[in-house]
């Protein structure tokens, strides 16, 4: 019984690291595209997370290009939980959009920066 016991908690346990790793690995084509080249003048609905619903919303606050995202995500030291507590309050994001979009300007930063 103890055998049988220890063989599903270290396989439940090896299943649990495989989805952390596997959800770290995995990422969205909207994200893979945004993060592999230059800003320039990418529409601020370029970045991950951000649709039309929530870009309406920024270009609303003046925030029209991804530049300005950019900006706002640095000028809060590259905090990504002071980030998406930002973008909740501009834009009423939830938790994943504003994670999905905290990861596109991180990401951006390490390639870039």
């Amino acid at each position: 019984w103890a055998t049988r016991r220890s063989f599903k908690l270290s396989y439940y346990n090896e299943y649990k690291s495989y989805l952390r790793n596997t959800s770290a690995m995995s990422t969205s084509k909207k994200m893979a595209d945004f993060t592999s080249e230059p800003m320039g003048n990418k529409e601020v609905t370029a970045l991950a997370g951000i649709g039309e619903a929530l870009g309406d919303r920024l270009k609303d606050q003046g925030f029209n290009f991804a530049y300005n995202v950019l900006g706002q995500f640095l000028l809060l030291g590259k905090n990504e939980d002071l980030f998406k507590m930002w973008l909740n309050d501009k834009t009423g994001a939830n938790t994943k959009q504003a994670g999905d979009c905290s990861q596109c300007l991180k990401e951006w930063c390490e390639a870039f920066l």
